[in-house]
């Protein structure tokens, strides 16, 4: 019994050692792997893509339109023409004249230009408004790999803790497996019961379950952060556990500027500056339009001979311009009701604007209370894992001496266990509190994490 719970124990051991063989993924190789294969990141750039053709000079109105046609027509007919009543100079009646494969063709070809010179600016503001969709969509994507980015390093920074929590049990494993030693010489010696013994291969068996447990958490949350770098699920990886936290003189610069950098208010701006737009694009009913046509065309007929003319062919060319002038001097009030019900919605989005705002700064001001608060309690949980480290050591000498029990030990131990994965647990919280506050100030995607 006992030569197979030490090959169990090896087994573990083995695992453990199989894995410190993997290779590292870095938070910048992390980023970028998830830049490029993210779904939601590929689908926010081609929303992009499509803003980026809709501003374009070819779909603002401002260019011509050239039409070009042909037609070709072509008739046979074979007919029979009867003179009822007439006679030749003879006398004898006229007979009928039949005319049979005569054939016809029409063709023809023509370009047509038209040209809007003016239509009350509406063609102008329009342009001028996709213009500032396309830079919505930009902020859109920005939002996008903003949020990507937090759950990337939320995923990311789970596996940092579970391999750091993993690496504290596999010491717990060891510490228990040298006391179940220290128990089995005891009992030799008889300075020891039984009962001590059993005592640690109880804690051990709990630290082993504690252990597989961990690292099938672990596993999972790797398959996890796969699925957020668009990779095979399988592949494996270990994570850089180092944490660099950002001076709070430099989170402050970075609150001050947050107006300017929010990726909310800066989308707020832009729909505001395209209602602005819109006002003018409906504005521009009241106004007449000015247009510019022309035309080329060619044209060739070719007529069949008939009972009384010959066959002909006639050629026409011909050249049009022209000017066109409209006025809808009274549209029965719709242009009207659409400059109202635009200058409406520029009101509803300048009220949104202050609302958006408002809740900007109050979020700003609970990120930072929550990520003070959190490093905080991180500093003090790292205090205390050196607190309940000098306590354990302590503990394991008068262990060794005898002067404590093993359940005392075990309780300095589990004491010590519990302060290292607290501090594992607030080190990632506090990190990935700062996280979003630096995406609340716009500062997500500039600094090195």
């Amino acid at each position: 019994m006992r030569y197979r719970f030490l090959i169990f124990v090896m087994w573990i051991a083995g695992v453990s050692g199989a894995m410190a063989q993997e290779v590292l993924l870095s938070k910048e190789e992390a980023v970028n792997l998830a830049l490029e294969n993210n779904f939601g990141i590929q689908v926010a750039r081609n929303q992009v893509k499509l803003a980026e053709n809709n501003k374009s000079i070819l779909n603002s109105g401002f260019l011509p339109s050239l039409t070009g046609a042909a037609g070709a027509t072509y008739n046979r007919d074979d007919s029979e023409i009867e003179f009822p009543g007439q006679v030749l100079e003879d006398g004898s009646p006229r007979p009928n004249l039949e005319i049979d494969q005569a054939e016809a063709q029409r063709y023809n070809g023509n370009l047509t230009v038209n040209y809007t010179l003016f239509d009350g600016l509406g063609r102008l503001y329009n342009y001028r408004s996709l213009k500032e969709q396309y830079s919505l969509s930009e902020l859109q994507a920005r939002e996008t790999i903003e949020n990507t980015m937090l759950q990337l390093f939320s995923v990311y920074f789970e596996v940092a803790r579970l391999t750091e929590n993993e690496n504290v049990l596999l010491k717990a494993l060891e510490i228990s497996r040298d006391r179940i030693t220290r128990s089995e010489y005891a009992f030799e010696f008889g300075q020891s019961t039984k009962l001590d013994i059993l005592n640690a291969q109880v804690d051990v068996t709990n630290d082993s379950i504690s252990l597989l447990n961990a690292q099938q958490q672990l596993a999972n949350t790797k398959r996890d952060l796969n699925v957020v770098l668009n990779r095979s699920l399988n592949e494996d990886f270990k994570v850089d556990t180092l944490i660099r936290f950002i001076p709070m003189l430099e989170l402050e610069e970075y609150i001050a500027s947050a107006k300017e950098n929010n990726v909310a208010l800066l989308q707020t701006e832009k729909n505001l500056r395209i209602n602005e737009y819109d006002i003018k694009v409906s504005q521009s009913g009241y106004l007449p339009r000015l247009a510019l046509n022309g035309s080329y065309g060619w044209n060739l007929n070719q007529s069949a001979a008939s009972a009384f003319f010959p066959g002909v062919n006639n050629t026409t060319y011909n050249l049009n311009l022209g000017a066109t002038l409209t006025w809808n001097l009274f549209d029965g009030g719709g242009t009207a009701v659409r400059v109202k019900n635009a200058k409406i919605a520029y009101q509803n989005q300048e009220l949104l604007n202050k609302q958006i705002e408002l809740e900007v700064n109050r979020d700003i001001e609970n990120a930072l209370a929550i990520y003070q608060n959190r490093l905080n309690i991180y500093h003090i949980q790292e205090q205390n894992v050196i607190t309940n480290q000098n306590n354990f050591e302590r503990s394991r000498e008068q262990f060794q001496l005898g002067r404590i029990t093993g359940i005392e030990f075990r309780q300095a131990q589990i004491n010590l266990l519990n302060a290292q994965t607290n501090k594992n647990l607030a080190k990632y919280d506090a990190k990935l509190a700062e996280l979003q506050l630096l995406q609340l100030t716009g500062q997500l995607l500039n600094v090195d994490l």
